[in-house]
């Protein structure tokens, strides 16, 4: 059974074009438009072994998203990538602090991507 990640961003041009990239690689691939989406997603989905997520969306941002993942036994393992377009030091920190594994800035390259990908899946 392929892994499958979750990839929670508001842009659709940006979710369609992650999937794209991990599909591509064999990974089983769910897409939510926000961070409530991504919890619905998350308890919805038998397994998800990586996250994928944003951090400005609407309704609830991506350090909430990840808050909410890191306070829930279950899900506290599962690794987590920021990718976003707020590179400073004190997003990329609270990103960190918060319980994300790695923090990426928007555009990533593709091949980054799915090296950091590989990496915390192990």
């Amino acid at each position: 059974m392929p892994k499958h990640i979750l990839i929670v961003d508001d842009s659709k041009t940006v979710r369609n074009l992650v999937a794209f990239i991990m599909k591509k690689e064999g990974f089983r691939v769910t897409t939510a438009e926000d961070g409530l989406d991504g919890l619905e997603k998350l308890y919805a989905a038998d397994l998800v072994d990586l996250i994928v997520s944003d951090v400005n969306m609407p309704r609830m941002d991506g350090f909430t998203f990840i808050k909410n993942v890191r306070e829930q036994e279950a899900y506290r393992d599962i690794p987590i990538i920021v990718l976003s377009t707020e590179g400073q030091d004190k997003d990329i920190q609270m990103g960190l602090t918060l319980g994300a594994n790695l923090y990426m800035v928007k555009p990533a390259q593709p091949e980054k991507m799915v090296r950091n990908v590989k990496m915390l899946l192990g």
